[in-house]
C-alpha cells in the first residue's frame, strides 16, 4: 500500500487565513446553535437530557469546541492529504452524521432530540464550507 503526501506544503499565509475564516465561522456557528436551541425552547421544546436541562450557553460551547477540532483537521488535511478539500468534506460529512448518534439515543423527547440534531447539521453547514472553501481542490 502506497501512502502520497500532498507535496505543496502549506504556506504560512494559508494556514492563516484557514485559522481566521475557520475561527470566524466557529463563532457564526457557536452563535447560531444557541439561537437554534433558544427559539427551540422558547417553541416549547424542553432542553432537558435525562431530566437536567441543558443551558443554551452549552450549544455555543459545544460548538466552539467541536467546530475548533475541525479546523484543526482542516489544517491537518491542508499539509498531508493529497486532495485536501475532498478528504476534509468526506471526513467532516462522515463525522457530522456519527456525531447525531448519541441525540438518537439520548434520553429525552422526539422533540428535543430532533433540535439536538439541528443544531449539529446547522453548525456542519457553517463550518464545513468555511473551512473546505480555503482548502486546495
Amino acid at each position: 500500500m502506497t501512502t502520497t503526501v500532498n507535496t505543496t506544503p502549506a504556506t504560512a499565509s494559508t494556514v492563516g487565513v484557514l485559522v481566521r475564516d475557520g475561527v470566524l465561522a466557529t463563532v457564526a456557528a457557536s452563535v447560531a446553535t444557541m439561537a437554534v436551541a433558544a427559539a427551540g425552547h422558547a417553541a416549547g421544546i424542553s432542553l432537558d437530557m435525562a431530566g437536567a436541562p441543558i443551558p443554551v450557553s452549552g450549544f455555543g460551547v459545544l460548538t466552539a469546541a467541536f467546530s475548533l477540532i475541525g479546523v484543526v483537521i482542516a489544517g491537518l488535511m491542508s499539509r498531508f492529504a493529497r486532495r485536501p478539500r475532498r478528504t476534509f468534506v468526506r471526513t467532516t460529512v462522515v463525522l457530522t452524521v456519527l456525531s447525531l448518534v448519541p441525540d438518537v439515543i439520548a434520553d429525552a423527547g422526539a422533540a428535543t432530540i430532533a433540535l439536538l440534531m439541528l443544531t449539529h447539521l446547522v453548525a456542519a453547514a457553517i463550518v464545513i464550507p468555511a473551512l473546505a472553501r480555503r482548502l486546495a481542490a
